[in-house]
């Protein structure tokens, strides 16, 4: 094998590890779209914990003006 042989296997080697890492980092920033999607549904519906957060907050706060009304 001579020394040209070797910087083309190089080469070679070097270029499917980049398409490699570039199709990785375009699945990845698919996935980081589909999450952000899925978070906004959810803010918009209202999750569960967060609806239930609100109510409590909103309670805490109405006790509080009704303490501060006395």
């Amino acid at each position: 094998m001579g020394i040209a042989d070797q910087f083309k296997d190089k080469a070679q080697e070097l270029a499917d590890q980049a398409k490699q890492k570039a199709g990785q980092g375009k699945d990845q920033a698919q996935d980081r779209a589909s999450d952000a999607r899925n978070r906004g549904r959810d803010q918009e519906h209202g999750s569960d914990a967060s609806t239930g957060l609100r109510d409590r907050a909103q309670d805490a706060k109405d006790q509080a003006r009704e303490r501060f009304d006395r």
